[in-house]
């Protein structure tokens, strides 16, 4: 595997970067996409650090969330050092995890209220600090080597978004 500098970071990354969009997808357009579970994920992991993959990329929108949630417990199952895994992820969107399958009165009420709330989605500052705040819970990190913007958001302006991922680095 050969290995390049993250944009003017001093931070190498494998040529390949292994995305994990396909992780933990069930209804809709995410298990179109792919449904892999904890097993298939440790598995596709581990192949792919084992052939020199340090790179890694995934989204708070995809799956719900459980993209990140699996991801992050690959990791854990695998043991594999955090120092050398580079863990990218993305805001933007609302993250609506998947509704069961026969939901209860009180899911139903909070699969409404998660329709109705705002602040949700953008690029807010509002909207980052929850997002990232989120995505680290769901990882079960204590930091996000390379977070990134997954969509524009005119609603927002440019200088609150830069400002907000400034504070979160």
């Amino acid at each position: 595997m050969r290995y390049k500098k993250l944009g003017r970071t001093g931070v190498l990354v494998s040529e390949i970067c292994f995305g994990t969009m396909t992780f933990g997808g069930s209804g809709g357009i995410w298990e179109s996409l792919g449904a892999l579970g904890q097993k298939d994920a440790d598995g596709l992991v581990k192949d792919s650090f084992d052939a020199g993959v340090t790179f890694f990329d995934t989204a708070d929108v995809y799956a719900g969330g459980l993209s990140e949630t699996i991801f992050g417990q690959s990791l854990r199952n695998l043991g594999l050092p955090r120092d050398e895994v580079v863990v990218a992820t993305k805001v933007f969107g609302r993250v609506t995890p998947p509704a069961p399958q026969d939901p209860s009165p009180a899911q139903k009420a909070e699969l409404e209220r998660r329709a109705k709330a705002r602040n949700v989605n953008g690029l807010s500052r509002k909207h980052i600090m929850n997002a990232v705040d989120a995505s680290l819970k769901r990882l079960g990190l204590d930091y996000i080597d390379l977070y990134q913007i997954h969509g524009t958001d005119p609603l927002t302006p440019l200088e609150e978004t830069l400002s907000a991922l400034d504070d979160v680095v």
